[in-house]
């Protein structure tokens, strides 16, 4: 039981994790980014088309739309980003809002979207692109370590991007003068644009790195949790990335912190109720677990976050 809690936390933890990374990119800059959820959707729904396209030409065992996907889907959410950066930077539109609009615009597109392209390519009326489940591999040695053995065993090849990816983006953050620029920008934008930073550019590549690392995120769940792109990717976690990312005060490992509570509490709920032998419509009050989690953690403990000091704040090159 343990081991499955844990292969099955890590599964559904580790895309969040790298959306909430996403989201820290762009708060960071100072762009509140609600829109986690629709740039996931709609890099998805990129990554997914490209998949079923090329599974016609290699056929469904290659590997080769595996990969390519998560490259397009990662170049899908980081144009789709653009929305929110010409509301936001261009229109100087309500963070807030933008957000929203993009969220509620990425969920009504690809739905449609794919309706339509399932009629005019396959001749089917379905409302999803189906790419099945990813194969995982198993290490063979560390697997037998007891309890964390499981850390090694059935792993998605996407958790290993992942981690490769949430390192990257560690040390461009904390380590890089791009990553100390972004975080001027947030801070005092005004202050780092009379130092020649150039703060709307460094603000628009956050922007389109959350949409990047939000799209890889939809196609780890599009071939784990829901083995399809449809209108169900839209699962919620976006905001749940959102409420890691501020219970981890911003900063990358205690938002992994965050991370693992919400998704273990999510495998531990799932494991609880099979182990009991409940019936398996108690699954979807399980899902509710890690939100309720976010409600206390973010009621007893935001009011000790401190957020970049210009988050959400219009930024006027004509004011100072």
């Amino acid at each position: 039981m343990i081991q499955t809690i844990i292969i099955d936390g890590l599964a559904f933890t580790l895309p969040m994790f790298i959306m909430a990374i996403g989201g820290i990119f762009s708060e960071k800059s100072g762009i509140t980014n609600l829109a986690l959820e629709g740039l996931q959707g709609f890099g998805a729904f990129i990554g997914a088309l490209i998949a079923v396209l090329l599974m016609q030409v290699t056929g469904a065992s290659s590997q080769v739309p595996y990969y390519v996907s998560f490259l397009a889907a990662a170049v899908g959410g980081m144009l789709y980003a653009l929305v929110h950066v010409v509301l936001c930077i261009k229109f100087k539109a309500n963070q807030v809002i933008s957000g929203v609009v993009v969220n509620i615009l990425a969920m009504a597109l690809t739905s449609f979207l794919t309706k339509r392209l399932n009629g005019a390519l396959f001749g089917q009326t379905s409302n999803k692109f189906v790419l099945g489940t990813s194969v995982r591999f198993t290490v063979p040695v560390l697997s037998k370590i007891p309890i964390l053995g499981a850390v090694f065993t059935n792993v998605y090849p996407f958790e290993v991007l992942i981690i490769i990816i949430a390192v990257v983006m560690w040390y461009v953050l904390y380590q890089t003068p791009y990553g100390m620029h972004l975080r001027a920008c947030g801070d005092n934008p005004h202050a780092a644009d009379a130092a020649g930073i150039d703060v709307n550019r460094v603000r628009t590549i956050a922007v389109m790195l959350s949409g990047g690392l939000s799209a890889i995120a939809g196609m780890s769940y599009a071939y784990s949790v829901t083995a399809s792109f449809s209108p169900s990717i839209y699962l919620g976690i976006g905001y749940l990335s959102i409420a890691a990312l501020i219970f981890g005060n911003w900063s990358i490992l205690p938002t992994l912190g965050a991370c693992l509570i919400f998704g273990f509490a999510r495998s531990g709920g799932q494991a609880l109720i099979q182990q009991l032998g409940m019936p398996s419509t108690y699954n979807d009050l399980v899902r509710i677990l890690p939100y309720v989690l976010t409600l206390f953690l973010l009621v007893f403990f935001s009011k000790h976050n401190n957020s970049p000091r210009a988050l959400g704040e219009i930024y006027d090159k004509g004011k100072r």
